[in-house]
């Protein structure tokens, strides 16, 4: 690959980040690697569609994902699906980087669970084709099956990336903070400070 056609190279990893914890980290880290990103753009989800429980406020929700994020260079915070009102969905935020930045390929990093359920998204053929999908698997096999609905109709838009399993999850580490369990080992000491320091997740 030519520097120049490294230099479009952009990714994108949404998420709640409800806490940010180090699998993210890990998987911002392996993406940047192994698809060669000039630059990976961490987007917090504002008011998503499909989330029933409400989200912690977006403000503490950034604070976190800088603090997590702030030893990678090549990771950007992006603050606009937290700006923007009503419901948010990853189309339109694709649509606006691919008006911003025309020149540069995109790929967007997802989990096995987002993966599936990707047909389900709002105008998901759009986003399958004005972006790489790069799903995060545990085990990659060279002669593994096509397994995600989306990737049936479009296999030539997925790619998979290296990622081992992390046991650790948004959810636990809530119910572990609200137990009175030490979280540092799962979102690093800069985030657990800030967790305690803002009385974070105290309650279930």
């Amino acid at each position: 690959m030519s520097r120049a056609a490294g230099q479009r190279r952009f990714g994108i990893l949404g998420g709640a980040f409800d806490p940010v914890h180090l699998a993210h980290v890990a998987l911002a880290r392996a993406a940047c690697q192994q698809l060669q990103l000039a630059q990976i753009r961490i987007i917090p989800t504002g008011q998503a569609w499909h989330r029933p429980r409400p989200l912690t406020a977006a403000s503490h929700r950034l604070a976190m994902a800088r603090l997590a994020f702030a030893d990678m260079p090549q990771a950007v915070l992006d603050e606009r699906e937290l700006r923007r009102k009503g419901v948010s969905y990853t189309v339109d935020t694709l649509r606006e980087l691919r008006a911003e930045l025309p020149q540069a390929d995109w790929f967007l990093v997802v989990g096995e669970d987002q993966a599936r359920a990707l047909h389900t998204w709002r105008a998901w053929q759009e986003i399958v084709s004005s972006a790489t999908i790069c799903v995060a698997q545990r085990h990659l096999v060279a002669d593994h099956p096509t397994e995600f609905p989306a990737q049936q109709q479009f296999p030539a838009s997925f790619r998979a990336l290296n990622f081992p399993a992390h046991p650790v999850s948004a959810t636990a580490i809530r119910a572990a903070v609200a137990a009175g369990q030490e979280v540092t080992d799962l979102v690093g000491p800069d985030v657990a400070r800030y967790i305690a320091h803002h009385h974070l997740y105290s309650h279930p």
